[in-house]
């Protein structure tokens, strides 16, 4: 019975286009100046560049509400004053507060 399986298998084996064909696939998963690992690395390389892309366009687009608040509103640049640079009003006393959880979960990162 294998020797029948191996007389079926043989000529398909020993085909020339069959022999070129696994040869051109050999070629172009592991010698090809453009195989298939190198095609992985840069599609997962570029989908984090588009996530840090996609991450800064946010951070953009928030900094500009912020811009837009500022200067329009006196109050916000009061706000963004004191909370930023830590200003105070002649007389007032400024009390910073940290926040133990949050330096236990930046660690942690």
């Amino acid at each position: 019975m294998l020797m029948n399986l191996v007389k079926k298998i043989l000529p398909f084996i020993m085909n020339r286009y069959f022999l070129v064909s696994l040869g051109f696939v050999v070629w172009m998963l592991f010698f090809d100046q453009r195989d298939f690992f190198l095609q992985r690395e840069r599609k997962a390389a570029l989908e984090k560049l588009e996530a840090a892309k996609k991450y800064y366009q946010d951070e953009i687009a928030d900094t500009k509400k912020q811009l837009e608040n500022i200067q329009s509103n006196p109050a916000a640049v009061e706000k963004y004053a004191r909370e930023r640079y830590l200003l105070r009003r002649e007389g007032e006393e400024v009390y910073l507060f940290e926040d133990s959880n949050a330096k236990a979960t930046e660690v942690a990162k």
